[in-house]
């Protein structure tokens, strides 16, 4: 159809308005909370039980075969000591430990059919379950 040099920068056009056309259509895909932090939580699963206490919340989520648990801070900013833990009956805990700005976690465990134990604290104050999900 075009050949030689015009021919060329024909196509080149073309591919650079098909790129920015599919660009574009991502962009209303995915929309503009697309990557955002609050959009999704990090654990995967159904929101099962949220446990607030006087510094932050323990979160924990729940598919058929795996819990997962995160410990949020009230008030996100500078580090703090912060640590969650989940154990499942019969099992090791799971334990993340550290200094963070907003959360610990997440800490996932293999609990089809078992109950799990789960505490978390921030800033040195916590709270802990006792065997849940059963």
């Amino acid at each position: 159809m075009f050949g030689g040099v015009a021919g060329r920068a024909v196509r080149r056009a073309a591919a650079y308005v098909l790129t920015l056309v599919v660009a574009a259509g991502l962009l209303v895909l995915a929309g503009p909370a697309a990557g955002s932090a609050d959009a999704a939580s990090v654990c995967a699963g159904r929101p099962t039980r949220t446990v607030g206490f006087a510094t932050g919340e323990l979160r924990l989520y729940r598919t058929r075969q795996y819990v997962c648990a995160l410990a949020v801070t009230k008030k996100p900013g500078p580090r703090q000591a912060m640590s969650v833990s989940l154990q499942p009956r019969g099992g090791r805990a799971a334990v993340n430990s550290g200094s963070f700005t907003r959360q610990a976690g997440p800490v996932t465990v293999h609990a089809l059919n078992r109950c799990v134990r789960a505490s978390a604290t921030v800033s040195g104050r916590g709270t802990s379950t006792g065997w849940i999900l059963c």
